[in-house]
């Protein structure tokens, strides 16, 4: 039986070279529970999540790191999202017939985009690339290989039951590393990126860490680290949520007041519905600032 809703680190003993496992059980059901997502969007949407946790597994950073894939395809918008302490969320816009297997038919042509945001917003990282190739994993690659970071790969698996995916990535050698034991090690990298290219779908998605691990790389001295734990975690708030109205401004607001009886934001992350009376909104607006940013909803 696979791990469950959990990121473990791996490492070759021998090698410059480290991994990451990740599955989302629990997680992912609670991030598609209020969606009936196609099984294609669905599937690419969970790909996305895991992707996005393996990505933030090899970095440090304080604040979000956003995986986001736009075009003019069915799917015109597909978001990930994950925090530094691996709270996920997620969603996926579509149109009609977003049945397509292929990513660049789903999205069309058009961009992958890696963004990674401080908690404060004080600092920006973003990086873009085409959306090519038939898996969400060929976009990464490319991603990867246009941006200065390390040569990394990617094999990613979704369901309805869960998402999981695993990480291998060269790491920089020493200067001082001679160039017969620099080609070793590029053989080295070579020969565990093919074996990594036998790794099922149904094993990635069924079997243990340990057991794939062992499936894949008996022949290495690998050290496999504790499990941290993955979880679903929506951002929103009533404090965001005002900051939104703010930010849309008191005549619009005041207005849907007045057709509605009162204003209603729900949540496209977690479907959870803000609602705000007359008192609640003279208050957003004649009150302190709330602050709180802007989110999507």
């Amino acid at each position: 039986m696979r791990d469950r809703d959990c990121l473990r680190r791996f490492l070759f003993e021998q090698l410059p070279i480290r991994g990451q496992l990740v599955h989302i059980d629990a997680a992912w059901h609670a991030l598609i529970e209020h969606r009936e997502y196609p099984e294609a969007v669905r599937d690419v949407l969970g790909e996305a999540v895991a992707a996005a946790l393996l990505l933030a597994s090899t970095i440090k950073f304080d604040g979000v790191l956003s995986l986001q894939l736009q075009g003019p395809g069915p799917v015109h918008l597909l978001l990930a999202q994950c925090t530094e302490g691996f709270g996920v969320r997620g969603l996926a816009r579509h149109r009609d017939g977003a049945s397509a297997s292929r990513i660049d038919e789903l999205v069309g042509a058009g961009n992958l985009t890696v963004t990674l945001e401080s908690e404060d917003r004080g600092r920006r990282y973003e990086g873009v690339v085409p959306i090519e190739g038939a898996r969400l994993a060929d976009s990464l690659q490319r991603y990867f290989e246009n941006s200065e970071q390390l040569p990394t790969r990617l094999w990613l698996h979704a369901d309805a039951n869960g998402a999981s995916g695993m990480l291998l990535q060269k790491l920089p050698g020493d200067a001082r590393t001679a160039s017969g034991e620099d080609a070793a090690i590029e053989d080295a990298w070579r020969r565990v990126q093919l074996i990594g290219e036998t790794l099922t779908a149904e094993e990635l998605g069924t079997l243990a860490d340990s057991e794939i691990l062992r499936r894949l790389f008996h022949e290495d001295d690998l050290r496999l680290f504790e499990s941290a734990p993955v979880y679903f975690r929506c951002r929103c708030s009533r404090e965001r949520v005002s900051g939104m109205l703010q930010g849309l401004g008191e005549t619009e607001t005041r207005a849907l007041l007045v057709e509605r009886g009162n204003v209603e934001v729900r949540c496209d992350f977690c479907n959870r519905a803000y609602v705000f009376d007359a008192v609640d909104v003279a208050g957003i607006f004649q009150g302190p600032s709330t602050g709180g940013g802007t989110s999507i909803h």
